[in-house]
C-alpha cells in the first residue's frame, strides 16, 4: 500500500475516478500540503508541473492506501505525460510519493489554478482520459504519448457533438450500445460496434454489427475575392482516391484541416489558410456544419466562405513540410470554378457545396458589403 500526493489535474474528482477505475468514496482522500515545492502551469499543455522552490507551498490532496493495481493505472496515465514518482514528506510528517516531471520536459508558464483549469479543460481532459485508459494493457505509455494530440482532438470532437445545431425535428429514439471495441488507432481510429436501435414504430432492432471510422472535426474554407471575382483552391494527393484506384489522385479542394483541442472552428479555418496558402482571411461566412458520410464515419465538417485578397501572386506551393504537406494553391475565376463543378470536373463534396453557396450569394458579396480586411 502507498500514499500519493496529488497537486494538479487529478485533484479533479471526475478525472481521478476515471483514472483509478473506482469512485472517490472508495479512496482515502484528505487535504494535504507539500513545503518547498511550487505548482506551475505548463506552456505545452493545459496541465501543471511541480518543482522544488524553497519557501513555497504546494496545496493538494493525499490519497492513502493505494494498491499495486491502483499504482499501475496511475503510472500508465501519468507516464503518458513523462511524470514519475518521487518520495516526499508532507506537512505534518506524512510520508508520500508525488508525480514529478522529468527535468527539462516541460516549460514553466507561471501560476496554475485548479478551478480555472476545470472550467476550461475539465470535460475535455476527462473525455480524453477515457481513451487513454482504454489502451492500458494493449499500448505502451510511449505509444499513447505519440497519439495524445489526436486523442485530445477526438475528445474535443465528442464534446462539440453535444452542441450541434442540426436535427430540430429528428426522431429521438434510443440506441443501446451492446459492445464497442477499438480495432485500430493511430492518426485515425476504427471501432467495431454492436448495437440495437429504436424503430420508428417504437420497437427495437435486433443486434446489429457495424464498423465506424473515428476521425476528428475539420474546418474547411473556400477563399473568395469579391473584387477580382475569383477563388483559391488547393491541390494535393489524397489517400481516398489512391486506395480506390482513381485515375486522379491529386484533388482540388477548399483549404481544410483538423480542429485542434481547445480551438474554435473559425480559428482553425484561419490557421489552415495561413499554413496551406499564406492567406489572411477577412470575414467568414458559415456555409454548413455537416457529416460528409454519417453512415460510416464520425468526421464532421465546419465549412466556410472566407473573404480575402487573391492577386495572381496568391498561387504557389505551400503546406507544412513537418506534416508531410506539399500543397499547390491555384486561383480560379468564379466562372471557371462553376464550369468545373457543373461538368463534374470536381470530385470534392465540400467544394461543390461551397461553389453553389457562392453562386447563390455572389451578387450580395460583390455589391460592396463584403469585408475583405482580416478581423
Amino acid at each position: 500500500m502507498k500514499n500519493l500526493f496529488f497537486y494538479g489535474t487529478l485533484r479533479h474528482i471526475p478525472l481521478l475516478e476515471l483514472v483509478m477505475g473506482r469512485s472517490a468514496e472508495q479512496l482515502g482522500i484528505t487535504a494535504a500540503s507539500l513545503l518547498d515545492f511550487v505548482v506551475s502551469a505548463v506552456a505545452e499543455g493545459p496541465f501543471p508541473m511541480i518543482e522544488h522552490s524553497a519557501g513555497q507551498e504546494a496545496v493538494g490532496i493525499l490519497v492513502s492506501g493505494l494498491t499495486s493495481e491502483d499504482l499501475a493505472r496511475l503510472d500508465f496515465y501519468e507516464g503518458s505525460f513523462d511524470y514519475d514518482l518521487q518520495p516526499v514528506t508532507l506537512m505534518g510528517g506524512q510520508a508520500a510519493e508525488v508525480y514529478v516531471p522529468r527535468p527539462g520536459r516541460w516549460t514553466n508558464a507561471g501560476p496554475w489554478d485548479l478551478a480555472q483549469w476545470a472550467q476550461d479543460h475539465g470535460a475535455l481532459s476527462v473525455t480524453a482520459a477515457q481513451e487513454v485508459m482504454s489502451y492500458m494493457g494493449s499500448r505502451s505509455r510511449a505509444e499513447v504519448d505519440i497519439m495524445f494530440d489526436m486523442i485530445r482532438a477526438r475528445a474535443a470532437s465528442h464534446l462539440r457533438a453535444g452542441e450541434s445545431q442540426h436535427g430540430r425535428d429528428s426522431f429521438r429514439g434510443s440506441v443501446q450500445v451492446l459492445d464497442q471495441e477499438r480495432r485500430y488507432s493511430e492518426f485515425f481510429a476504427l471501432d467495431e460496434i454492436t448495437l440495437r436501435h429504436a424503430h420508428f414504430d417504437g420497437s427495437l432492432s435486433e443486434p446489429l454489427d457495424r464498423a465506424v471510422f473515428v476521425a476528428v472535426d475539420a474546418a474547411l474554407v473556400l477563399p473568395y475575392d469579391p473584387v477580382r471575382d475569383r477563388v483559391l483552391l488547393v491541390e494535393q494527393v489524397r489517400m481516398g482516391p489512391v486506395v480506390r484506384g482513381d485515375r486522379t489522385m491529386w484533388q482540388l479542394e477548399p483549404i481544410a484541416g483538423r480542429i485542434d483541442a481547445g480551438e474554435l472552428p473559425q480559428d482553425a479555418a484561419r490557421r489552415e489558410a495561413r499554413e496551406e496558402a499564406g492567406l489572411e482571411i477577412g470575414a467568414l461566412e458559415t456555409i454548413a456544419e455537416v457529416y460528409p458520410s454519417p453512415g460510416t464515419s464520425t468526421e464532421f465538417y465546419y465549412v466556410y466562405l472566407g473573404l480575402c485578397d487573391l492577386p495572381d501572386s496568391a498561387e504557389g506551393i505551400g503546406g507544412l513540410p513537418s506534416e508531410g504537406e506539399n500543397i499547390r494553391a491555384r486561383v480560379l475565376a468564379f466562372d471557371d470554378l462553376m464550369a468545373r463543378v457543373q461538368s463534374l470536373d470536381v470530385a470534392n463534396a465540400p467544394l461543390t457545396m461551397a461553389a453553389y453557396y457562392l453562386s447563390h450569394h455572389r451578387d450580395r458579396l460583390r455589391s460592396g458589403g463584403a469585408v475583405v480586411t482580416p478581423t
